[in-house]
């Protein structure tokens, strides 16, 4: 397998990551989605609770890929570890400017009924989540890539047992602090959980997830187990970059360690529940199996059984996901909460809710409406990202 042909796959998979992405995160409405569409409401998962997870894991071999070719390349470890810091550093600035975005809170202040632009910038401020999606890729990058960066493979094995097996005991046996109950008891009500106290008491709970305002699903403590599983993906990684073992040496073992994971995964549920909210360490396991199957289909596919025609569309997605995550966010963003246009009977609607009411409840039943915009969404920013790749315009960090 050549180098060219291994990245395709990779682009691929993370193509297809990156479209799941944009649709799940952009339905028409959220009172009518399809069930795989929509996340677990507590422990389980569905397809939607794979992708955050695949992110993290091709983070993981991008990263193993990368930082590899730089060795080969005769990079000192000092340029390598500032690499590192700076990609980090980046990726957590582009999470906390989406966040912040567009920097003024545009809603009605109860507390301030007559606020001033002044005022909103300085609500919006003391409101901003600190986490999220990119703080929690920044940080599991930046620990997996540091973890990862003078160890032996044996040793970074025994680092994945420490994270899982350290947040499972943290999370299941340490009695929470403000009410003495240790977590395995708690285990259906999130608020009570170690890793929503801490989450409270660091960042205070004007800087947690607005959805919940006493935990956050990106908090501190739950970023341990999500760093096992960008360590788990730097694994595979190393694995299918060995070309001096045949393909159909590595693809076997990608299958098999993935079949192994999920099932270890499963066994744990039943003492630790998957669980995407609280990044649970069996949810670490299950996930990073289905990513290894995941990746071994695509480059099975596109090694062994050679088609490829399919892929353009995932290539397309996958050679600029942190212009796909930005813009879409900056699209969602504005189009769904900042933006509104009077709807024609004296109220006013955002951008989003009237093209949907508009172009597609008008004529569809409420979930295949809710689809069809989601759809929609996910072409229009197909074409955007092909625009791009055509120009070569590609945001790195």
């Amino acid at each position: 397998m050549s180098t060219r042909e291994r990245l395709l796959a990779l682009d691929v998979f993370r193509g297809m990551t990156v479209a799941g992405m944009l649709l799940v995160n952009n339905p028409g409405t959220w009172s009518a989605i399809y069930p795989p569409l929509e996340h677990a409401a507590w422990n389980g998962w569905t397809p939607t609770d794979l992708i955050f997870p695949f992110f993290l894991f091709i983070v993981g071999i991008t990263t193993e890929l990368s930082l590899r070719a730089r060795r080969e390349r005769g990079d000192d470890e000092q340029a390598i570890l500032r690499q590192v810091l700076r990609r980090a550093a980046l990726i957590y600035l582009f999470g906390i400017l989406l966040a912040a975005f567009p920097f003024f809170t545009w809603l009605p202040i109860p507390e301030l009924p007559d606020a001033t632009f002044v005022d909103r910038v300085v609500h919006r401020l003391a409101h901003l989540r600190l986490l999220g999606v990119l703080p929690r890729i920044a940080l599991a990058y930046l620990f997996g890539a540091l973890l990862t960066r003078r160890t032996t493979w044996r040793q970074q094995i025994g680092i994945v047992v420490v994270l899982l097996f350290g947040y499972w005991a943290l999370m299941t046996l340490v009695p929470v602090p403000d009410t003495g109950v240790a977590g395995r008891f708690v285990m259906d009500k999130p608020d009570q959980l170690l890793s929503a106290w801490l989450d409270r008491t660091v960042l205070g709970a004007n800087h947690l997830w607005s959805g919940s305002k006493t935990w956050d699903p990106e908090g501190l403590l739950s970023t341990v187990p999500a760093i096992g599983t960008m360590i788990l993906g730097s694994f595979a990684g190393r694995w299918i970059s060995q070309q001096q073992r045949p393909l159909s040496e590595r693809l076997a073992a990608l299958f098999a360690v993935g079949a192994l994971l999920m099932m270890a995964g499963l066994v744990w549920n039943w003492s630790f529940p998957i669980n995407k909210s609280i990044w649970s360490s069996s949810y670490v396991l299950f996930t990073a199996g289905m990513g290894a199957v995941s990746l071994a289909t695509c480059l099975w596919l596109i090694d062994v059984c050679g088609f490829r025609r399919w892929t353009f569309p995932f290539v397309v997605y996958g050679m600029n996901p942190m212009l796909a995550f930005l813009g879409s966010g900056l699209m969602a963003r504005l189009t769904v909460s900042v933006l509104t246009l009077d709807a024609g009977d004296g109220t006013r609607l955002s951008v989003q809710g009237l093209l949907f009411n508009r172009y597609y409840a008008s004529w569809l039943p409420p979930r295949e409406a809710s689809f069809a915009y989601a759809v929609t969404f996910v072409t229009v920013w197909f074409l955007i990202l092909w625009a791009a790749w055509k120009r070569g315009i590609v945001l790195k960090v």
